[in-house]
């Protein structure tokens, strides 16, 4: 019996510990991916070519005439800050715009500015566990989509019942913006816009975890769900932006890098197929994550403000 019961022992330790070293690794990984971080990462290598352009945005943003937005002002662990940019004449028209992962509203610059010059208020939030927004763990855009039907209806309380507001989102914010398509919107949101957006928090974690780190899905993403129900209190596989836009009867335009090597583009294919209302995509040539916009600034707003205008003005 001792003789079998030492054999049991040698047998269970070393699976011991090698899920006690998944544990770790999945711990190791939540960190690194879910935690805020109180600075804007570098802008990956095939995107510094932009630097320059990008800055002169941000000099804009800076500099224009602007006013500070807060929700939950009160609530210390919910406060959400955003960037109010009033267009030059008075309008109706107002675009909330997404930022993406470990971004802020600062970081969408550009986009602020080629709704601005078209005529809109703009209103750039930095998301939870971003910028100046509270909270310490990022959600990817599951709590943000909340947050966003609340702008939204800030954006009617200040602007009017005549507003026409068009949701917008590059990335992390390009999925919040998917996941936001299916809940209750006030009847002023006309037009949604989704650029590089993932077809679920599931999906992408298993695509990055295989391609940039060459480890499995199992079991690290369910370990790495269980952590983030203990933190931010939902389960990963609940963040489908698929499962939101089954819901979603609203105009929107899927906008894609031919190259993306961070959201494939069978997510655009999914999210696509999956919406119930208008819908247009454009796959961008040449294009990797994020970058469609900067490959051609002139045939991006074109495309953008064609698709807003044969919705908003029907």
């Amino acid at each position: 019996m001792k003789r079998k019961y030492r054999i049991g022992l040698e047998i269970l330790a070393p699976i011991t510990l090698a899920a006690s070293g998944v544990a770790a690794a999945a711990t190791r990984f939540y960190d690194y991916a879910f935690r805020r971080v109180d600075y804007v990462p570098d802008a990956a290598a095939d995107k510094q070519k932009y630097a320059d352009e990008y800055f002169e945005y941000v000099n804009w943003f800076n500099s224009v005439p602007s006013e500070h937005w807060t929700l939950h002002k009160e609530d210390l662990e919910n406060h959400v800050e955003a960037t109010f940019i009033p267009a030059e004449h008075r309008s109706d028209k107002t675009v909330v715009i997404a930022h993406g992962y470990k971004g802020n509203g600062e970081t969408m610059a550009n986009f602020a500015k080629m709704f601005y010059d078209n005529g809109f208020n703009v209103v750039c939030p930095d998301d939870r566990a971003h910028g100046t927004s509270s909270g310490d763990y990022i959600n990817f855009g599951w709590l943000d989509r909340l947050d966003y039907v609340e702008w939204a209806k800030m954006v009617v309380d200040k602007i009017g019942d005549n507003s026409e507001i068009v949701l917008f989102g590059v990335s992390m914010g390009g999925a919040t913006i998917q996941m936001t398509s299916g809940e209750k919107l006030p009847p002023q949101v006309k037009v949604l816009i989704s650029d590089c957006g993932y077809s679920s928090l599931d999906e992408e974690l298993t695509y990055l975890l295989k391609t940039q780190f060459h480890l499995p899905r199992t079991p690290l993403t369910q370990i790495i769900s269980q952590i983030n129900r203990r933190r931010l209190g939902f389960s990963i596989d609940e963040v489908s932006s698929v499962k939101q836009l089954q819901k979603n009867k609203l105009p929107i335009m899927f906008i894609h890098g031919e190259k993306d090597l961070y959201v494939p583009t069978s997510m655009l294919e999914k999210s696509y197929a999956a919406t119930q209302g208008p819908k247009a995509k454009w796959i961008v040539k040449n294009a990797v994550h994020a970058e469609s916009f900067w490959i051609n600034p002139i045939e991006y707003k074109n495309r953008v403000m064609d698709f807003i205008n044969q919705n908003l003005f029907k």
